[in-house]
């Protein structure tokens, strides 16, 4: 008995480090910083500067990043690259036809992206955090560039210069005459502008702008639905005591 439990689990073992060299790695935990004021402003700033030139925002206006604490005047000043007016949409300006014959498929809107990419392995903003931290050189691709979460991705690496040039390293395992490759972590190549704390961070801080870009009200609906509830409960003890002073002398 003994010796079957520790087949099924070496089996166990060497299905999931298969899954992990055919489908990606798994997913890190994202930081929650959608309270975090400043970190959404960063976020907005690397979204439109590395993410805006190819996908499109289009279900979230320029303005409504006063919500974070930009006003309007930095949001024209530093925000604004073209000739869009704070009240319209964030849309690429990247032309369908061209994108298809760079990328082999058009940009996808990004408004709800952190919200899409929910999946077994975790929420969208962990997918997103992962997938924006595994990019590695790949000459036999396209784009020059391939993804771990997202294998033979069409999209290049945008933020190379801050991270850097990284290669992955990956383990070997053999069992019952099977062999995968299970990733084990990174070797830097080539050193980028940050640190890869520094990187790791600022990314946190794109993530939880997608975040809070797929529902700006998502804090506020937090903080409403906790004093419902909070109120609901002290009914609840008023609603009791009166039923019971109501019913106090039917026996």
């Amino acid at each position: 008995m003994k010796k079957l439990i520790l087949t099924l689990i070496a089996a166990l073992g060497f299905v999931a480090g298969a899954h992990a060299a055919e489908g990606g790695i798994a997913w890190d935990k994202a930081p929650n910083k959608t309270n975090d004021l400043a970190a959404l402003q960063n976020g907005a700033k690397l979204f439109v500067n590395y993410c805006l030139n190819c996908h499109s925002a289009a279900f979230m206006r320029y303005n409504r990043l006063q919500d974070i604490g930009i006003t309007e005047q930095q949001i024209k000043d530093n925000l604004l690259f073209t000739t869009d007016k704070v009240g319209e949409t964030m849309k690429a300006n990247l032309d369908p036809r061209q994108a298809k014959e760079w990328f082999g498929g058009i940009p996808p809107d990004l408004t709800l992206v952190a919200r899409s990419r929910a999946g077994h392995g975790g929420t969208g903003a962990d997918y997103l955090y992962t997938y924006l931290r595994t990019f590695y050189r790949d000459d036999t691709k396209a784009t020059g560039w391939n993804n771990l979460v997202f294998p033979s991705v069409g999209m290049p690496h945008v933020m190379w210069e801050l991270q850097g040039d990284r290669r992955p390293v990956f383990d070997k395992i053999e069992s019952h005459g099977h062999a995968a490759e299970v990733f084990k972590g990174w070797e830097q190549v080539a050193p980028g502008t940050m640190t890869p704390l520094q990187y790791d961070q600022a990314i946190g801080d794109l993530v939880s702008y997608l975040q809070w870009m797929a529902e700006p009200a998502q804090n506020t609906r937090i903080r409403v639905g906790v004093w419902v509830l909070l109120f609901l409960v002290m009914a609840l003890v008023f609603v009791w005591r009166l039923n019971a002073s109501y019913w106090k002398d039917v026996k």
